[in-house]
């Protein structure tokens, strides 16, 4: 009777094992769709509403309110988590912010440099194609590996620096293609410029590694939860944004209003900015490195075949070529040095040797995500902030 009982409990716990594994291959699937409707919906979203004919909203009021709708989002996580009780919630901010004031004035920095950033995305994506910009804004991980290398003294496989040189390729290539169709793009729309949205998306690129890099090294060690760290985030951010704006568009915008423009359109570009980061940034738990490269791979796809159809944009061989470097390069970044992309190994160690961003190596490994919880919360903060471009 023991044996059988013994062989009972294999059959249920193999079954269990089963189950539990096949709960997660769905999860990682619904994470890839996730994560490619955002990356695309945004960038096409925001191209559109900017586009559009008729007097333009003001992308610094949308970054204002973006902001605010993040940190209410946040405080109100926060207190769920307190269960209601308002008197931890209350005693728990102050100490976070005003009691440990010094590591909330760590994060001025990098949240400067995001609001900044995501100013900037509208100027690029207000001024550059949405596929050419999904394309170009890969820099990123470019300019991430080379901080995480300066500052952090990170080491890259051989593999990575290879796609990292594709990379690099891929964008020039992209760029050589749409120097030839630049002035004939003028001719159809004065209000675009070309060379200011490059810029834009370059200095983007470069804000957005320096920021993810100093965001890990201050926040090594930190004990503050995903969602604090959004809030201490998010009143630098907030009246930075206030401030950006006031001396970007202050008199505009005493003239004709804050919600000047805003249309229901806008208001889905806002909440998916405010919403759409959080989201993704909580779904990306069960999603391993590897899957986080295809998604932004694929989303470069969808982005560009979506463009052919609602903005007419042309794909030809240089760009087709450029592009295809790119999404390769992604692709080979994301991989664990020294593994194949269809090794079961490769899933649950890829997030924590091949990170774009470097990752916070103290903590408890986390079950569901193959990481450590200080690995977790360190991509999900900067997930959050990065998504609500």
């Amino acid at each position: 009777m023991t044996a059988g009982n013994g062989t009972g409990a294999e059959k249920t716990g193999a079954t269990g094992t089963r189950r539990q594994t096949e709960a997660n291959q769905k999860l990682k699937y619904i994470s890839l769709a996730v994560l490619v409707v955002q990356n695309a919906s945004l960038i096409l979203s925001i191209r559109y509403a900017r586009t559009l004919p008729g007097e333009r909203f003001f992308a610094t009021t949308a970054v204002v309110v973006a902001e605010m709708l993040k940190v209410t989002t946040c405080l109100l996580l926060i207190l769920l988590q307190k269960r209601g009780n308002l008197k931890e919630f209350l005693v728990l901010l102050y100490d976070s912010i005003f009691i440990q004031y010094l590591d909330t004035l760590k994060l001025a920095v990098p949240s400067l440099i995001y609001t900044l950033q995501n100013n900037l995305q509208y100027v690029a994506i207000s001024n550059l194609p949405a596929a050419t910009f999904q394309v170009t804004y890969q820099l990123k991980i470019l300019t991430t590996a080379i901080f995480s290398v300066l500052m952090l003294r990170k080491s890259l496989s051989r593999l990575q620096w290879i796609s990292l040189l594709l990379l690099f390729a891929g964008v020039a290539i992209v760029q050589v293609e749409q120097e030839g169709g630049r002035k004939e793009a003028s001719v159809e729309n004065d209000s675009q410029n070309y060379a200011k949205g490059l810029a834009a998306v370059i200095v983007s690129c470069l804000s957005s590694g320096f920021a993810g890099v100093y965001f890990e090294k201050i926040l090594k060690g930190s004990s503050a939860s995903v969602w604090m760290r959004n809030v201490q985030l998010g009143i630098f951010g907030s009246g930075l944004g206030l401030l950006g704006m006031w001396w970007n568009d202050g008199a505009a915008i005493g003239e004709k209003g804050f919600f000047f423009g805003y249309t229901p359109l806008v208001w889905g570009v806002i909440f998916n900015q405010a919403f759409g980061g959080l989201l993704v940034a909580v779904v990306v738990k069960y999603a391993d490195n590897i899957l986080k490269g295809f998604a932004t791979s694929f989303s470069i796809i969808v982005s560009t075949v979506t463009s052919v159809y609602l903005f007419g944009f042309h794909v030809d061989l240089l760009f087709a070529l450029g592009a295809g470097l790119v999404i390769g390069a992604v692709y080979m970044y994301s991989l664990p040095p020294g593994s194949l992309p269809s090794s079961p190994s490769s899933s649950s160690s890829s997030s924590s040797s091949s990170s774009s961003a470097g990752t916070v190596s103290s903590g408890v490994r986390n079950p569901v995500s193959g990481g450590t919880d200080s690995e977790t919360d360190h991509f999900l903060t900067k997930n959050i902030k990065e998504k609500g471009c």
